[in-house]
């Protein structure tokens, strides 16, 4: 018998199923099914998938020596993604899981393996995003400054998130100590100390790069964080504002002054911050980016109210 027979028959019997039972799930009969694993008859390509996944395997495991039966279909589609990290194979998985929870028919394993997705897509994602920025970052800084250093922001974050700030400090701080001359590089050191905790740091390296670069608005947009983080409110607006004279159009600045206002529960400032920010970003035609801030003005104005 060949290998294509003989899997149609062991994986039947895997799945504790009758030649009667497969072939009325499949809408055919049950002397058709035994052609198939006799090998008298083959089934026709268009049905393969059906058979593939009623024996929860892939197509191509039918003609494979050494395919084991898995427990569902999901289960098998995990295992395709684990080997082919492609995101189609991802999709395919997570829908079949979904389907399996929908049913109600589902053990504790499957809900072990579900997460393993997600786990092994994360880690996909992880190294994925890393290579992109990466792909940013090799290019010369001077091609699109803008693009480039706003990338490398990113990434400290990202690096952050993942357990690796350490590897943002390393990068800057020789630099800075040997004086670096790169603003955003003092951004990029500053940031790293505002994640790793280390505010006061952040605060005494910001205060040295305002003197430094005394006409730079990212500068004083972080430093008004810092002070925010400190609890020293008057002196965070003060930066905050002069964030925005430098830059009218660096948002940063106006969202972390419209958050603060909230914390302070100063509702009708925060509110005229978020409708400042709605005709800005109308201004610049960013239809889409209205919702948040437009959410964040209707729940001022219904604090107000209820005031």
């Amino acid at each position: 018998m060949n290998v294509f027979c003989d899997n149609l028959k062991r994986f039947r019997m895997a799945r504790n199923m009758t030649q009667e039972q497969a072939a009325e799930a499949l809408g055919v009969s049950t002397q058709t099914v035994s052609r198939w694993e006799c090998n008298t008859t083959l089934p026709d390509v268009m049905i393969l998938p059906r058979i593939a996944e009623l024996y929860c395997v892939t197509v191509d495991d039918l003609y494979k020596k050494t395919s084991v039966a898995y427990e569902n279909y999901a289960q098998r589609l995990l295992s395709v993604f684990e080997a082919d990290p492609d995101p189609d194979n991802f999709i395919r998985a997570e829908m079949e899981f979904r389907k399996l929870l929908r049913s109600g028919e589902y053990s504790m394993n499957d809900l072990r393996t579900y997460g393993i997705l997600y786990q092994f897509m994360m880690q996909h994602c992880r190294e994925k995003a890393e290579e992109v920025f990466d792909r940013v970052l090799k290019k010369d800084p001077n091609e699109d400054p803008q693009t480039y250093w706003s990338t490398r922001r990113q990434k400290s974050y990202f690096l952050w998130e993942i357990g690796r700030n350490n590897e943002n400090i390393n990068e800057f701080l020789p630099k800075i100590q040997a004086g670096s001359n790169e603003v955003q590089e003092w951004v990029c050191l500053i940031q790293a100390y505002s994640q790793e905790g280390r505010t006061e740091d952040a605060w005494a390296l910001a205060r040295q790069a305002v003197e430094r670069f005394p006409e730079n608005a990212s500068l004083y947009s972080y430093s008004g964080d810092l002070l925010r983080t400190m609890k020293r409110y008057d002196e965070a607006f003060v930066h905050w504002r002069r964030a925005l004279e430098l830059e009218p159009k660096w948002l940063d600045a106006a969202y972390s002054m419209g958050f603060c206002y909230e914390e302070m529960g100063q509702f009708d400032k925060a509110y005229e911050v978020w409708c400042g920010v709605v005709e800005e970003l109308e201004r610049r035609g960013f239809e889409p980016e209205l919702d948040f801030p437009r959410s964040l003005a209707q729940k001022c104005k219904e604090k107000m109210d209820q005031d």
